[in-house]
């Protein structure tokens, strides 16, 4: 069978699969990558969000957090700020890194993102963002994306995106993303995707969609919904980390296969060794306590096994309470 939805290109950059990990603060951190691109389906991987500021400062922590793995490309670094030329000297500074891509985050709701007039609240000073583009564009030559929102969803002109979208088409940039709701939505509501076909209609850039990707069913509609390039998943693969690989293969022709119970525990077990190892062990246990809490919600059984983990002190606690809710499940699907 055919393919039904063709890879993209963000300038030099081919994505294949056309399906995008979204940035997503606290989690889309070096392990999480890793372990998607393992099981497969994902065309590119953004990092989480990094401070422009941070960055150009040289901020060790912060700068330790741009670290990435041969195995993770191709990858886009997402960077987020006010000033241009601070932007711009970040934007420098993902390219030397040797990063395939560099985002710019002008859609991040967080209401401390938005105080610094970063992230979405540029959306509400477009000539600042327009700059922004600007001095980036001229600093790399690298693939150079946006991610937006609708707007800010409140004031005299509560959308911009189709004008900051032209101002992006404009100054070179390769490709847009919107996620389908206002800053003031957050993540309420649903996402309007007749918003991304608009912006699909009016921009002859790839344009990727994002907002309300839980399945690979979803993924599916939104390309035939909307048109769009690309589609980019966050939240959807917390719940599924394998929801890229179900997604690249309905986009295939194929019927996707969900993951059996021992690969989750496989995908889990390795997951959560890979942070125990890697981090310190305050930074470990809560960032455990993060992805388990996230993963539980698509578990069998995981209402009880999050009881039992707002409990645990200590990162190898985790790992045998898992190991027991999953030999739990394996247990009761061999029993008559």
């Amino acid at each position: 069978m055919s393919r039904l939805v063709p890879p993209f290109r963000i300038g030099s950059l081919v994505v294949d699969p056309p399906l995008v990990l979204a940035p997503m603060a606290g989690i889309t951190d070096r392990h999480f990558r890793l372990m998607l691109r393992r099981a497969g389906g994902v065309g590119l991987v953004t990092m989480e969000f990094i401070s422009s500021e941070a960055i150009t400062r040289g901020i060790r922590p912060i700068l330790a957090k741009m670290v990435f793995d041969p195995e993770e490309r191709p990858i886009s670094i997402q960077v987020y700020g006010r000033d241009p030329e601070r932007m711009a000297d970040a934007a420098a500074m993902v390219e030397d890194l040797g990063a395939d891509a560099c985002d710019i985050n002008m859609g991040c709701p967080a209401q401390k993102v938005l105080k610094g007039f970063s992230g979405a609240a540029l959306m509400g000073d477009l000539p600042r963002a327009a700059r922004i583009v600007e001095a980036c564009r001229k600093r790399i030559s690298i693939p150079l994306t946006v991610k937006m929102r609708l707007g800010l969803g409140k004031g005299d002109r509560p959308e911009t995106f189709r004008e900051l979208a032209r101002i992006c088409r404009d100054l070179g940039v390769d490709a847009v993303a919107l996620h389908a709701r206002t800053a003031r939505q957050g993540y309420t509501g649903e996402a309007d995707w007749t918003r991304i076909r608009e912006l699909v209609e009016m921009l002859d850039i790839p344009v990727i969609g994002n907002g309300d990707v839980r399945t690979a069913e979803d993924a599916l509609r939104m390309f035939r919904e909307t048109g769009c390039a690309g589609v980019m998943i966050g939240r959807g693969a917390l719940v599924n980390p394998f929801v890229f690989r179900e997604a690249a293969a309905l986009l295939d022709g194929r019927e996707p296969v969900p993951p059996t119970l021992a690969e989750r525990h496989a995908f889990y077990r390795e997951h959560f060794e890979r942070i125990i190892a890697a981090e310190e062990p305050k930074v470990a246990l809560h960032k455990l306590r993060t992805f388990v809490g996230k993963y539980t919600h698509g578990l069998p059984g995981g209402r009880a096994l999050r009881r039992r983990i707002n409990d645990l002190r200590g990162p190898a606690e985790f790992l045998a309470a898992l190991d027991e809710h999953f030999a739990g499940l394996a247990a009761r699907e061999e029993s008559p």
